[in-house]
């Protein structure tokens, strides 16, 4: 059994540096080409990478103002906004030579941020903010099973993740251990409930072959595709048609998604051992 449960050196930070195991439609059909169309402009403005992290979480969390005065139609174009920036710092820190740990730990609790406020506004704005607050977690829980899975996939097919240099520097230091206190818990608690579920299905067979199937490349797909991504442009959609409690249903909907997608795994895991 090869599954990690480590989410050294900083868990979903591993898949930044490598293209995803999964493809998120929406992202690579809308906002890659037009983040390739506005790259060319941020790097000619010299624009620090982690400016344009600042300017994509200033957007967000305009956008959670606007829901909040019910000005829903201006909130979902800002969240597109800040979806596209979003895209951006990584593609201009590559470009520029200017990948650190600190820009990837503040474009992480950045989104954090932006996504706490929304949903805060979409309480406000519903009258729900019980379903609220079950929705934000969901959605949590569900980013964090796409980065995790994504990982592990590249793992158990030999790859070989690359991860900026640390600095040693004030920042890093400070917002590597906010990153800690709010994202490890639940790396560690997906992976370990991960890998326990593996072991159960297998058993003793946790072939290679077993952990190509229980990470395979339909399971990764869907998981890309409930991203934030497209998580904040179906928010949009919801948002121009006058609906955002139907957003927090849906969101609460892609966590329970993961039921039926566990056990298909765990499925694909033992026909392997069986066949092996």
């Amino acid at each position: 059994m090869t599954i990690s449960t480590d989410t050294r050196p900083s868990g979903a930070l591993l898949v930044v540096e490598q293209r995803r195991a999964g493809r998120e439609l929406v992202l690579e059909k809308v906002f890659q080409p037009l983040s390739s169309l506005l790259l060319p402009l941020l790097v000619r403005l010299r624009l620090a990478p982690p400016a344009v992290v600042l300017a994509n979480a200033a957007a967000g969390l305009t956008a959670a103002v606007a829901i909040a005065g019910e000005e829903l139609v201006v909130g979902a174009v800002l969240l597109q906004v800040k979806t596209l920036l979003d895209n951006c710092d990584g593609r201009l820190a590559r470009a520029t030579g200017r990948v650190t740990l600190a820009g990837r730990y503040l474009d992480t609790i950045a989104d954090l941020v932006v996504n706490a406020a929304v949903f805060a506004a979409l309480a406000y704005t519903t009258g729900m903010p019980l379903l609220a607050v079950a929705a934000f977690f969901a959605l949590m829980l569900v980013l964090s099973a796409d980065v995790n899975v994504s990982e592990l996939a590249h793992s158990v097919a030999g790859g070989t993740p690359r991860h900026p240099r640390p600095t040693g520097g004030t920042t890093e230091r400070v917002l590597a251990t906010l990153y800690r206190l709010l994202f490890h818990p639940q790396d560690r608690l997906l992976r370990l409930v991960s890998a326990r579920r593996f072991e159960a299905a297998t058993g003793e067979g946790g072939t290679p072959a077993a952990e190509h199937a229980y990470f395979d490349s339909a399971t990764v797909t869907v998981l890309a595709n409930l991203g934030l991504t497209t998580q904040l442009a179906v928010l949009g959609a919801c948002l121009v048609f006058g609906a955002p409690a139907l957003y927090l249903w849906l969101a609460v909907g892609s966590f329970l998604a993961l039921v039926p997608l566990q056990l298909r795994r765990e499925r694909l895991a033992r026909r392997a051992v069986r066949a092996g």
